[in-house]
């Protein structure tokens, strides 16, 4: 009987061959997609329909990193052109699951040879897979119901080589359509894909929600298991809770109230301390019942996509909305600068602002409105804007997107879909204006520097 640190196994070796094939053929599908690219290029061709049916093909057949990367990138307005951004979306990011004997030596290589004892009860057949990893279902020895993440074996170089790659069709890309540098934005894409793979760090991340979520009854975080986790394992509590689309068909009132739950539990963070979820999907949420069976609000289930800004970045979102408010153009212009942006010029700050009134419009009307117009779906959002917003640049640019405006823009480009999903009827003025009311950059960065030590995380250079 092998013990859990002797040689590969003969699956485990069966699981190496296959990503050093599967490495190859991905290298091997992009650099002729790049090739064909190029050569449409020089023969004064640019169809990027067929260009992103192309990738497509070549990514379709793949799990793990790089479809999670692909599908980061699809949801970032502007990241991709809009038929790039189209095909990734119907990309399936799920990885055939781990079976139950590789699982059990992966814990036991995780926790040691007696992991079984550490818990009452485990199952080997997974709750939920996922590109990194997946989720299994267990019982505390005092009864307390276990969410636990196990880890996909070799994911760091898996996350280096997919990166890899995508740089070089992104590169490609960027010669033909120069309109915006996506640059910056791989780099950050990289940055969090690699912290998702640091299991510590997101525990960290979860108690640090804990803290800054400490007085709102209505959003549950869990709490971390310190001794059954490890950098490539976390143990989380269990929190019980029904989809959130379970209650599309709720009262206005419940909408909204789950709404409202879901704006302070991404906005509050960002406006108290700099930090926010960059991955707000449905399935990150669920809805718990309260003591009357009633929904009592939601839970937040997972912390591996969590960006922390330095205050300045902060400021420069408030001062933004100021400056859409009175329409003080030098005070737009400093907000973006403020960024990141480089090199703005008067046509170039006028396209931006087209992008800054669809994401703020909500926020700057004082009354009961949803968050888009009619008829508008929680697929589309943002959609037609991104795509008059590429437009524009492919004419006035380039500009090159910094790293920090990479995922505050996606995520509030995903929480507006949620609201969309719940067709949640609210003012958002009112909810935005309690959330910075007597805002200050030296207010935040004390408390940020007080939540982020006593999660034991280093604050944002």
């Amino acid at each position: 009987m092998p013990g859990p640190f002797d040689g590969p196994s003969d699956a485990e070796r069966n699981r190496l061959s296959a990503r050093l094939s599967r490495y190859a053929r991905v290298g091997t599908n992009l650099g002729g997609m790049a090739a064909r690219m190029a050569g449409g290029r020089m023969l004064g061709s640019n169809d990027r329909a067929r260009s992103a049916a192309d990738l497509a093909a070549t990514l379709g057949g793949l799990k793990g990193p790089l479809m999670k990367v692909a599908q980061l990138l699809a949801t970032i307005p502007d990241a991709v052109p809009p038929e790039y951004a189209a095909e990734m979306m119907q990309l399936q990011s799920n990885a055939p699951p781990m079976g139950g004997a590789f699982v059990r030596r992966r814990m036991a290589a995780e926790l040691g040879p007696d992991w079984r004892e550490r818990f009452a009860g485990f199952a080997l057949e997974p709750a939920a897979a996922a590109s990194l990893g997946q989720v299994h279902r267990a019982t505390a020895h005092d009864g307390t119901e276990l969410a636990v993440k196990l880890q996909y074996p070799e994911m760091a170089s898996a996350v280096e080589a997919d990166l890899a790659q995508l740089r070089i069709i992104l590169g490609v890309h960027r010669r033909i359509d120069p309109s915006i540098d996506t640059s910056e934005v791989i780099t950050e894409i990289g940055a969090r894909i690699r912290e998702e793979l640091d299991y510590e760090r997101e525990a960290r991340h979860a108690a640090l929600y804990g803290a800054m979520l400490a007085d709102a009854p209505d959003i549950r975080v869990p709490k971390v298991w310190p001794g059954l986790s490890t950098r490539r394992l976390l143990t989380l509590d269990w929190l019980n809770g029904r989809p959130l689309l379970d209650f599309r068909e709720a009262s206005l009132e419940m909408r909204n109230r789950l709404a409202t739950s879901m704006f302070r539990a991404w906005w509050h963070p960002f406006a108290t301390y700099g930090v926010i979820h960059g991955d707000p999907h449905l399935g990150n949420y669920t809805v718990f019942s309260g003591e009357d069976g009633e929904p009592g609000g939601i839970n937040l289930l997972d912390y591996g996509c969590i960006r922390i800004f330095p205050p300045r970045f902060v400021a420069g979102v408030v001062a933004l909305y100021h400056g859409l408010q009175t329409n003080d153009r030098d005070r737009i212009v400093s907000a973006y600068e403020s960024w990141g942006f480089r090199g703005l010029s008067n046509e170039l700050i006028d396209v931006l602002n087209v992008w800054a009134r669809f994401i703020y419009g909500p926020l700057l009307e004082d009354k009961v409105r949803a968050i888009a117009g009619e008829g508008t779906s929680p697929v589309d959002y943002g959609r037609r804007q991104a795509f008059q917003v590429h437009a524009a640049l492919r004419e006035k640019g380039p500009v090159t997107v910094p790293r920090e405006f990479v995922f505050m823009d996606r995520a509030a480009v995903g929480l507006g879909g949620v609201f969309l999903h719940l067709r949640a009827e609210m003012n958002f003025y009112r909810l935005f204006n309690a959330e910075i009311e007597g805002f200050s950059v030296e207010k935040l960065a004390q408390r940020q520097a007080e939540v982020l030590a006593a999660a034991g995380l280093e604050p944002p250079a």
